[in-house]
């Protein structure tokens, strides 16, 4: 039985009627046409379907809609404009994080959630906080560069213009529940 679920995606309420099964990301991308959320596996391992929920990066096929009433969600199409790119944006662009562009919405989302919680990661950092998010094109040298030199930019900047969120109680991975630096 079909029911309305009303979400804030990218700072505006939008309502869709669906079943109560249905995953956010085919209401993000069936109902609300925000295609830049990718489908890749249907199996939450590849993170191709990264979105942010109250700042946290959260795979959109592992939550039913209904669960996300009264969050904020955010997708790629929220961070940024083509005339004023996030950070992030402009730093894979610059610095060739992307190939086929199929990961690259999850990767940045991911990437915007670990610099709220950390502005200043180290390359082995980044490489944990994009554990879970696959890339089939690159050999991640280049989505590591792309991270190091957005970090830079919105440490520069002081961060006050973009997303953040406070610091969690108890810090772990936000993906796994376990504590930070154990193994995925």
């Amino acid at each position: 039985m079909k029911r309305p679920v009303t979400l804030t995606v990218n700072g505006t309420a939008r309502t869709a009627v669906v079943e109560p099964r249905a995953l956010l990301v085919h209401v993000l991308r069936d109902d609300f046409n925000l295609t830049g959320t990718h489908i890749g596996c249907d199996t939450s391992q590849c993170g191709a379907c990264t979105v942010l929920i109250d700042g946290l990066a959260v795979k959109s096929c592992t939550q039913l809609a209904v669960q996300c009433e009264g969050q904020a969600i955010t997708t790629i199409e929220g961070i940024g404009t083509t005339d004023a790119l996030h950070p992030l944006q402009a730093a894979f662009w610059e610095k060739h994080g992307l190939q086929c562009g199929f990961c690259t919405p999850g990767m940045i989302l991911t990437a915007v959630d670990l610099l709220a919680r950390n502005p200043d990661p180290s390359e082995e950092e980044i490489r944990h906080g994009l554990e879970g998010n696959y890339c089939r094109c690159t050999g991640y040298q280049n989505i590591v560069a792309a991270v190091q030199a957005a970090a830079k930019t919105m440490r520069a900047a002081n961060a006050s213009s973009f997303p953040t969120r406070p610091q969690p109680a108890a810090v772990g991975s936000h993906r796994t529940g376990k504590p930070a630096g154990a193994a995925v």
